[in-house]
Order: structure tokens, then C-alpha cells, then sequence
């Protein structure tokens, strides 16, 4: 029997955040943590360290230079740990839509006219566009529609558009605008038996309680750093057969290095260094509320804890958003069956005007269609004006959420 979740430290978790130690942000409640959280303290501080004491070409003889690799070198290891991955199989690139457009161009190399890609309309357009462009090398490029009045894509969706000829489908992990969490394992396992590669967008789900990757049966699973409490990076993980049979991306004499062949730039020396706080941080949880586990089982209970308090969260603005006549909310009204990250339209206000009234009193949402404009299109929304976005995390408190109520509650009466 699996042991109860406990109930998350809220003052702990607050106390590893600087900005709620910043006297700017003291009445400020961010609720567009979708659009990037805010950065934990081992993050910062180990950003930090390395621009004081080790901002030179890394793994040299100098001391200074060898801290420097062993730095980077740590952010890799743990990174790989707590995503269940081998090292090799880890990327750091500058952003997620950077690792895509990559990826892209290593698959333009590696298809040939006639093949298909499926992408979907429900995606953030990062894990789109890349791979639609590639109809221009001759690639068949299908789509995987969502059902226009949920935005949820379904299972036969996934069968119609699979063929002979499929090669690759992306899609994501996570709605960034409905906020369903698709059913990965079960879609990435149909398709592995059509003998497709199967690339999962996980931006909108990593902030939420990072994966075990494994779990998931993705050939390449990507997210962004930025969102997850850590530095400006994107982060993919690739498995060992794919990254051998795509053609090298970075320098030629790099061929050889799987973790350096689909990151032709090169790594930020010091984001990289930092990115290792991300995995100190929830070390941290782990050990605050599960004493005396063992290490091994460290990132599913963190999962498990960040989920229970973003539910609880969710809960009540949910319930308000569904209850009241002039909102449309997207997605499911059910707090454990989608993401803390939700979107809606109000009748008679433009997602603007409601996202600059709630910033006069300190409450920070976002607008827009949030790079998933074809979704927008397929509900049947207007793109320019998009839709009003809150997306929570575990160190938002109830109290924020009551905040953001009664103010909504109020712009829109009458």
C-alpha cells in the first residue's frame, strides 16, 4: 500500500524562493508560473557561484577551470538520476523551441520524400512548425485534430492519422491552454507497435512534477528549465538508438559524443552549472516531507507532493470559473484530471482588459493564445484576442487563489 501523501511545508517551500523575500514583489501573487516560475534558491545561488568563482572555459587543469566541468558535470548527473535516463541521453540546450528546430533539421536528414510526420493542433506551436516545415523536403505532414469543443485529443484520433508510412508524431504532454495531461505511455506504446518515433512536448507538465521517463515510453521527451524553478534552458532527453540513427547536428568532431549531438550551439557554461539546484531543491522536499526513504524513490514521491497541493489549489477557482454564466472555461473542471493551468473567456471583456485590472491589484495572469494559436482556432475562439490564462504551482497559496476570486468575482458582476 502506497504510504499518504503529507501536507506540503508551505513556509519551507516559500523559504527556498528569493522572490518572496523581495521587498518589490511582497503583495505581488504570480499566477502565470506557465509563462516561467520563479527560481529556487539553490538555482540562484549556484548561478551565481559559478560567475564569481569559475566564469572560464570549463574542464582545463586550472582549478578554477576544473570546478567549472565538475559543476556542469553534476547538473548532467543529477539531472539524469531524477529523470530515470542515462547521462548520454540527456540534452541542455538554449530553449525548447531551439532542441525542436534541432531535432527538425536531424529529421530532414533522416526521412525521405513520401514519409509522414503527425503533428497535432493542440500544441504549443514549438513542437509544431519545425516539423510541419519539413513538407518542404518532400516529408507528408498529417494532423492530429483535438475535438473542437473539449481541445482534448483522443485515442482514435491518434488511429486514424497513424499509416505504413508513419515516421515520427509529436505531440504534447500537456496542454498549455486546456490543460489536459494526455494518456503518454498508453499513445507512446501505439506508437512504438506502428514503428514511429514518438516526440513529447513536456513544458506544460515538467513545472507540475517532473517525470520518470521511462514511465512515459518517449523516444524524446523535452521540457524548459525556466518553468521548473532552474535557469533559461530547454532540457531533452533522447534515447540511445534514436540519437544514433539521427544524423549529427553539431561539429563534425563532435559526432561521436551523444550529448553533444543535437546541441550545435554549445551549453551556457554557467546556466548549465545552475541547473543542478533545480535537483537540490527537491532533494530538499523529499527529504522535509519523507524522512528516512530511500533517495531511489525520490522523484515520484516529489511528483506525488507537488500534485496533491496544486490540486487542492485548482479546486475552488475551477468550481467559480464553471459556476459562472458569462465564463467559458476551457478543459475539464476536475482539478485531478487536467494541469493547474487554466484558461478561460468572459463574456463581453477582452482577455486583456481583465489581465491589466487583475495587475492593478498585484495579481499577475497572462493573455494571448500563448504560441498555441491553431488551438485557439479550432475552439472556435478569436486568435488576437486568445484567452485569459492563471497557472499555479505548489508554493501559491489558497490565498492567492481567493485573492484572484474575489477580484474576478468583482470585474465581472453585473
Amino acid at each position: 500500500m502506497e504510504a499518504a501523501v503529507p501536507a506540503l511545508d508551505e513556509d519551507f517551500v516559500r523559504s527556498r524562493f528569493p522572490a518572496y523575500a523581495e521587498p518589490s514583489l511582497q503583495d505581488f501573487a504570480h499566477l502565470e508560473n506557465a509563462g516561467g516560475s520563479f527560481a529556487c534558491a539553490p538555482a540562484i545561488e549556484r548561478l551565481d557561484r559559478f560567475y564569481r568563482k569559475t566564469k572560464l572555459q570549463p574542464y582545463y587543469p586550472a582549478a578554477a577551470s576544473t570546478a567549472a566541468g565538475e559543476a556542469m558535470d553534476e547538473a548532467r548527473t543529477r539531472w539524469a538520476a531524477w529523470l530515470g535516463v542515462a547521462e548520454n541521453e540527456l540534452h541542455l540546450g538554449p530553449s525548447t523551441s531551439q532542441n525542436t528546430y534541432v531535432l527538425a533539421q536531424a529529421l530532414r536528414g533522416w526521412l525521405e520524400p513520401g514519409d509522414e510526420v503527425v503533428v497535432t493542433n493542440q500544441d504549443h506551436e514549438a513542437n509544431i512548425g519545425a516539423f510541419a516545415r519539413l513538407a518542404e523536403a518532400g516529408i507528408v505532414v498529417r494532423e492530429w485534430t483535438v475535438d473542437p469543443e473539449s481541445g482534448e485529443l483522443e485515442t482514435e484520433g491518434l488511429e486514424r492519422v497513424l499509416g505504413e508510412r508513419t515516421r515520427v508524431v509529436a505531440f504534447t504532454h500537456c496542454s498549455n491552454v486546456v490543460g489536459s495531461i494526455n494518456p503518454v505511455a498508453a499513445w507512446c506504446e501505439r506508437i512504438r507497435a506502428a514503428g514511429a518515433l514518438s516526440i513529447v512536448d513536456g513544458v506544460s507538465f515538467a513545472p507540475h512534477g517532473t517525470p520518470r521517463v521511462p514511465d512515459l515510453g518517449a523516444d524524446i521527451y523535452l521540457f524548459s528549465l525556466y518553468k521548473v524553478y532552474g535557469p533559461h534552458l530547454g532540457l531533452m532527453t533522447m534515447r540511445a538508438e534514436w540519437n544514433q540513427r539521427l544524423p549529427n547536428q553539431a561539429h563534425y568532431f563532435n559526432a561521436a559524443y551523444p550529448g553533444k549531438r543535437f546541441t550545435p550551439a554549445g551549453p551556457d557554461h554557467a546556466q548549465v552549472a545552475a541547473a543542478a539546484g533545480v535537483i537540490e531543491y527537491f532533494d530538499a522536499l523529499d527529504r522535509r516531507h519523507f524522512p528516512g526513504e530511500q533517495a531511489t524513490g525520490a522523484s515520484r514521491r516529489v511528483q506525488a507532493l507537488l500534485r496533491e497541493q496544486e490540486c487542492a489549489l485548482a479546486q475552488p477557482l475551477l468550481d467559480w470559473l464553471a459556476d459562472h454564466p458569462r465564463v467559458r472555461l476551457i478543459g475539464r473542471v476536475d482539478a485531478t484530471e487536467r494541469a493547474p493551468t487554466i484558461a478561460f473567456t468572459a463574456e463581453g471583456v477582452h482577455p486583456r482588459d481583465l489581465s491589466e485590472a487583475l495587475a492593478e491589484d498585484h495579481i499577475g495572469v497572462g493573455w494571448g493564445d500563448f504560441y498555441a494559436r491553431r488551438l485557439v482556432e479550432a475552439l472556435g475562439l478569436d486568435a488576437d484576442q486568445g484567452v485569459l490564462r492563471c497557472s499555479l504551482v505548489h508554493y501559491n497559496t489558497a490565498g492567492e487563489v481567493a485573492r484572484l476570486v474575489d477580484a474576478l468575482d468583482r470585474l465581472l458582476a453585473g
